[in-house]
């Protein structure tokens, strides 16, 4: 069991509607930083030292609370931003209990982790818990975006740290936490033609639309199931009207990718579809967002460690590889001990059914808590 008491689940849920009753799109930046406000005035008052750097390209602020101490410390590292719009806690999605599930946005991906962290880190410091390291907490405002103001902080701060800890929603139905990742990354593309009469003038168009349709079915079929390389062409955009060629064309590419060496596949040969032919332009921007987040014998050693306390909180912590990106992918890549996945079990993530299994709060913030007490 943690030194420090953290509370029973109820009552944490009942904070923790607080957060998610703040609805925060990584888009508003003012949204976010009201959250963040909350957070940084009990963490303030209970004796953290706080910075707080501005946001920039229309983001929230990132968060940055430290208790004291010497030597390398322990990263914790959360989002408060979400993918849901405002408007949607008062129409499709409000706050709701229903039996042993909490409904709302983001309360699985991921204020229920985020709210996790941040409360171990006050009631460490209210209570006067020793830790063997310092802790580092960060809540950032821009992890659904791909997180590209926060990195450089996430970075900077788990630069040298004994281990960093990702309070990513727990995955599955036996909440999994996570030891690996793919690498993610995203292009745009943007096709110029020449527009025509349909009719008239048919030959002397050149369809983007067309010249897109056949670039999609290449990007596809760099998919390779077995080796873990994934892409997906979405949204699509081209054309005005169904009597003209189209002049302009486009869409955004996903794409997922096991290791930097198909990275570095993947991205040459999107990137080399790019150019201009027989009147017709295709440019590509974009490339690898988060590096794949590899298993290392530091990391499984730290999932061991957190197995361990939690089967004396009386329940199983498997462990799972993720297709999808955290934060925890840049700090695994500069050969941080990561560990990810530690926040509350549920489902739903970015579905208009997200939830958690609010019992579990308590039992989940205890292994949190114990391993900011207690990792070496």
């Amino acid at each position: 069991m943690p030194a420090t008491e953290i509370g029973p689940a109820d009552r944490l849920l009942e904070e923790l509607r607080g957060w998610v009753e703040r609805e925060t799109p990584s888009t508003d930046a003012a949204a976010v930083n009201r959250l963040l406000d909350v957070a940084e005035a009990e963490l303030r008052a209970a004796g953290a030292a706080i910075t707080r750097h501005p946001g920039r390209d229309r983001f929230g602020d990132t968060l940055v609370a430290k208790t004291p101490g010497e030597g390398p410390p322990v990263v914790i590292a959360g989002h408060v931003d979400t993918v849901w719009d405002h408007g949607v806690l008062a129409g499709a999605m409000p706050f709701r209990v229903a039996g042993d599930r909490a409904y709302g946005p983001g309360i699985y991906d991921m204020k229920a982790g985020s709210f996790l962290a941040f409360h171990c880190v006050r009631e460490i410091l209210r209570q006067g818990t020793p830790t063997r390291r310092p802790i580092t907490l960060l809540l950032t405002p821009d992890e659904e975006v791909g997180s590209p103001t926060s990195r450089a902080h996430i970075e900077r701060e788990a630069a040298g740290a004994a281990a960093v800890l990702i309070p990513e929603p727990a995955g599955g139905p036996r909440g999994s936490c996570v030891t690996s990742r793919k690498g993610t990354g995203s292009f745009t593309v943007q096709v110029e033609g020449k527009s025509a009469h349909a009719g008239g003038n048919w030959a002397e168009g050149r369809s983007a639309v067309v010249a897109l349709s056949r670039l999609i079915l290449e990007i596809h079929g760099l998919t390779d199931l077995e080796l873990g390389v994934t892409t997906n062409c979405a949204p699509i955009w081209g054309g005005t009207r169904s009597n003209v060629i189209p002049p302009e064309a486009g869409c955004r590419v996903d794409f997922r990718v096991p290791s930097l060496a198909e990275a570095e596949r993947v991205v040459a040969a999107i990137r080399g579809m790019a150019g201009e032919a027989d009147g017709i332009r295709i440019t590509i921007t974009g490339g690898l967002n988060r590096p794949p987040f590899p298993e290392t014998p530091a990391g499984l050693a730290l999932y061991e460690r957190a197995k361990g306390i939690a089967a004396r909180h009386g329940y199983d912590l498997p462990r799972q590889h993720r297709g999808g990106g955290s934060d925890g992918n840049f700090t695994a890549v500069m050969g941080i001990p990561t560990l990810d996945g530690l926040g509350c079990t549920g489902a739903g993530a970015h579905a208009p059914e997200e939830h958690i299994r609010w019992a579990e709060l308590a039992s989940r913030g205890a292994v949190l808590c114990e391993l900011l007490e207690t990792l070496g």
